[in-house]
């Protein structure tokens, strides 16, 4: 592997062999036919050599292209299934895994970085990286303190790449919007090349990592690594071990599921709520399953990895966002489409009826309306469908509605971990998490109930008569 192609016209050229293959591939397959082979065949055939091409191309250009696949990879259980088995596998892989920069480029950035003497720095350093990611990739090494840290290296010409990379894929968005039915790219692309930046800088990553790390440190349900060092292009952090998701996603038993999607919908609800903060890049290779205290009952916790994208959120997710849901679930059709409008969801221009509104919005949240839910591809490629459908009146409906810039991420993070707990088959009790972490979920009445403890008494040690006096 060379080193990050760095040159637009290299990259480019490179991308461009994204379309011209699914074209090449299907007059490769027209002509199997012709010549006598099964449908079924020269279809396996062909979808599994359009997924080898697709990680072959966005995982060695890794930049903006490997972000887009990784971005994609989280909703492949929207996929009809015959065709999801060969892109489920390959997209996989660049969750995890992605050619490596070579070690001469490594060190010349670590020399850069951290000095000529930078071995000093640490006791032990591997030069094979344990994971390649989209714009740096994490070598294992002991800190001169002695302890175990992963050194996140960024690739030289990391942003040049993203933003080429972005700008190419952009021209032939509508060619890969058919990978993931009902989903528009064209945003998706947008976004990505909207955060760069952010991406880029290691210094809010670490800001950002350690806000966690310190508001979850001693929380029995996750662990997040703290921040050692950081300067420009390098980030290291304590070493977390752990199986990742899209291990649990392959070969996890069934009680790993359920707690690895439990856990992952409470991170989802709670980190804004107690940091301000919105983890932005939920995809399995980000998450670790760890064994927790042996005599808890729920033997494993959640590492959560990765925070060089978030959405900043100082008063936690919006209120509005529970306020709909809970009135969408009550079925008050006026009240959702009137709050609709005022945030935005609905231009000032446009006129829909609240019932078929509310209609639209009720499969959506079904996971919300019952104690437990078990999130499945299927009920994920029926939820595509019937949006993405141009025939579907709830297609012709979504057409209609607007998202405002201020929920873009929002909507983004909680529609790719929704994704992550279908691939997983998790068993969840999401009315436990919006409960207890969204604002507005609740009506006021209730959490003026839940603010009670077991005894009647608040946190002052008043009962509810007292208390109201007071």
């Amino acid at each position: 592997m060379s080193d990050l192609p760095r040159k637009a016209v290299t990259r480019t050229a490179k991308l461009a062999t994204l379309p011209l293959g699914f074209a090449g591939r299907a007059t490769w397959g027209l002509g199997k036919r012709i010549v006598g082979e099964s449908a079924e065949i020269v279809g396996r055939e062909l979808q599994q050599r359009t997924a080898e091409q697709l990680f072959k191309v966005l995982g060695e250009l890794k930049g903006g292209a490997m972000k887009f696949g990784q971005a994609l990879s989280v909703f492949e259980s929207a996929l009809p299934e015959e065709i999801a088995g060969p892109y489920r596998a390959a997209l996989t892989k660049l969750q995890d895994a992605a050619p490596p920069m070579p070690t001469r480029a490594v060190h010349a950035v670590l020399d850069e970085q951290l000095g000529d003497d930078w071995r000093e720095l640490f006791l032990e350093f591997e030069d094979k990286p344990s994971a390649a990611a989209s714009i740096g990739q994490v070598h294992r090494a002991v800190w001169h303190d002695g302890r175990e840290v992963a050194v996140k290296v960024q690739y030289p010409g990391a942003g040049e790449a993203l933003l080429s990379d972005l700008n190419q894929l952009s021209r032939f968005a509508r060619l890969l919007g058919p990978l993931i039915p009902g989903m528009d790219i064209k945003p998706l692309i947008t976004e990505l090349k909207d955060r760069v930046s952010e991406e880029l800088d290691y210094g809010l990553e670490a800001q950002a990592q350690q806000i966690h790390a310190d508001e979850f440190a001693g929380d029995p349900d996750f662990l997040v690594p703290a921040v050692v060092h950081q300067c420009d292009q390098i980030l290291v952090t304590e070493w977390i071990d752990g199986t990742p998701l899209s291990e649990i996603i392959t070969d996890g038993t069934q009680e790993q599921r359920d707690r690895a999607g439990q856990l992952l919908a409470r991170f989802l609800f709670s980190g804004p709520a107690r940091t301000g903060l919105l983890h932005a890049d939920p995809h399995p290779g980000n998450f670790r399953l760890l064994p927790g205290d042996p005599d808890s009952d729920e033997d494993w916790s959640l590492g959560v990895l990765d925070f060089g994208t978030v959405d900043r959120l100082p008063g936690g997710l919006p209120t509005p966002i529970g306020d709909s849901l809970r009135m969408t679930l009550d079925g008050e059709a006026q009240a959702v489409y009137d709050l609709l409008r005022e945030e935005g969801f609905v231009k000032e221009s446009i006129d829909l009826d609240p019932d078929a509104v509310l209609d639209y919005l009720l499969p959506i949240i079904e996971p919300a309306r019952v104690d437990e839910y078990t999130f499945t591809r299927g009920w994920m490629r029926s939820q595509a469908t019937r949006v993405g459908d141009p025939r579907s009146p709830a297609y012709q409906l979504g057409k209609q509605l607007n998202l405002p810039p201020s929920y873009l991420l929002i909507h983004r993070v909680t529609l790719s971990t929704i994704g992550v707990l279908c691939q997983l088959g998790s068993t969840v009790r999401l009315r436990d998490e919006l409960e207890e972490w969204l604002p507005g979920f609740l009506p006021e009445d209730e959490l003026d109930e839940n603010e009670l403890d077991e005894d009647g008494l608040d946190e002052d040690g008043l009962d509810e008569e007292t208390a109201a006096e007071a």
